[in-house]
């Protein structure tokens, strides 16, 4: 079994379907995968998504940012099996457990990386409707290799640092997941 970072990109947005309650309305236009198996990033357009499926059924977990939110529900669509059934680590969903809200993850590479993104969501469809495909997969993939670092960074420290918002004083926010937590068979 793999351990695969994605994040994916889509062609259009909430208020293009009617608002969030419509998500699965959303189109993917590309999705980016590191795989710790092969060690390598991976690139995926929509005429590709066949062999995304098939790199995603040999994956054990899922790890990304909001992937329970926005990229599981996205992809749902794209896939031969039943994709809620591979365990996930969502970023996002860890820090908000236990911080008590959001953060960006642009605000979480800053902090605990001295990098940011390079682009917003929104910039990635204009991207896609520009044919801009090279700058899409670029920004896709820097975002998937924040996620990878925070994981990582999280995973060895057993926290991230968040500043506070009115104050920006940085606020260490323990997460509470496990290496042992997760199926043995990828470790």
């Amino acid at each position: 079994m793999d351990k695969l970072v994605i994040d994916i990109e889509t062609k259009n947005t909430f208020a293009d379907v009617g608002g969030q309650e419509h998500i699965k309305k959303l189109d993917a236009s590309f999705v980016g995968v590191y795989s710790y198996n092969k060690d390598a990033y991976f690139s995926f357009f929509e005429n590709q998504f066949g062999e995304l499926n098939e790199l995603l059924k040999k994956a054990g977990l899922i790890i990304g940012f909001s992937i329970n939110r926005f990229d599981i529900p996205v992809l749902e669509k794209y896939v031969n099996f039943d994709i809620w059934g591979i365990p996930r680590l969502d970023l996002l969903e860890e820090v908000e457990i236990g911080l008590g809200s959001r953060i960006s993850l642009d605000i979480l590479a800053k902090t605990n990386l001295g990098i940011g993104k390079t682009h917003h969501g929104l910039e990635a469809i204009k991207f896609y409707r520009e044919g801009n495909f090279e700058e899409l997969k670029n920004y896709c993939l820097n975002d998937v290799k924040i996620t990878k670092e925070l994981y990582e960074l999280a995973k060895k420290q057993r926290h991230l640092m968040v500043p506070h918002r009115q104050t920006g004083e940085l606020m260490k926010v323990a997460l509470g997941w496990q290496e042992v937590d997760l199926p043995a068979t990828l470790f």
